[in-house]
């Protein structure tokens, strides 16, 4: 077994111990779009969305809040963590690489993304009869897409915060606007015309767009799939850059 493969086992057993990290990328984006189905109104046809529902849109809006939960909120103050308390440090002296730490997280917050992706389109489709999305495709895409701006988004956090209080309190200030980018609180598709042209250009906004219209059965519009490869190359950029093993 590889030296990077035994970190990514233990990783993965130190995570699966984190029950609160799990509810809040795993589970909460399905217990959110639950409650919000049981509005009456967010279940009833709307002729302004096209025939629409509130909760149709609220679907892909919740795959985002596990994106956002597992980049900006869960992976910070673990990577915090682990350079606050040495670890890194002390793993550049043997022949497993922080960097191989450093994947296995990513690469673990991913998987739970997209566990809670597949958990929030099942409920839709089974408790609410939302559409599985019309292009699947496109649809992987730009969760793909998102997942990476979140992660990254989040190794930014950890590169400007010094502690891991400070990463709480970063990541909790990122966490909020981006909330409203995703449309958690109106969502993007109903926004005023100049307010979201504003918040297409923000990854979430312009992912919300796209998971929106890979799920009407369109590939997502290539603006949209550009303005988040954009933010993940800056914010991937800008982590290598910024980022600090001790």
């Amino acid at each position: 077994m590889s030296a990077s493969t035994a970190v990514l086992r233990a990783e993965l057993r130190l995570f699966l111990r984190e029950p609160f990290s799990l509810f809040w990328i795993v589970a909460f984006p399905t217990v959110l779009l639950t409650i919000l189905g049981l509005v009456p109104p967010f279940r009833e046809p709307d002729p302004e969305l096209g025939g629409l529902r509130v909760i149709d849109l609220y679907v892909p809006v919740n795959v985002l809040v596990a994106m956002l939960m597992a980049g900006v909120q869960t992976l910070p103050p673990v990577l915090s963590g682990y350079r606050e308390r040495g670890i890194l440090r002390r793993m550049s002296t043997t022949p497993v690489r922080p960097l191989s730490l450093l994947t296995a997280q990513i690469a673990l917050h991913f998987a739970a993304v997209l566990g809670s992706a597949l958990l929030v389109v099942a409920a839709g489709r089974i408790v609410f009869d939302v559409a599985l999305p019309g292009h699947l495709p496109g649809y992987l895409v730009a969760l793909l897409l998102g997942a990476l701006s979140a992660l990254a988004m989040g190794a930014v956090v950890t590169a400007v915060s010094p502690t891991i209080k400070a990463t709480m309190v970063v990541g909790s200030v990122v966490f909020f606007p981006m909330m409203f980018f995703t449309g958690v609180w109106i969502p993007v598709q109903t926004m005023p015309d100049l307010m979201r042209t504003i918040v297409e250009y923000s990854p979430f906004g312009a992912a919300s767009q796209a998971l929106h219209q890979a799920a009407g059965g369109a590939w997502p519009d290539v603006v949209h799939l550009g303005v988040i490869a954009a933010w993940a190359a800056v914010l991937i950029a800008a982590a290598v850059r910024w980022f600090r093993w001790e």
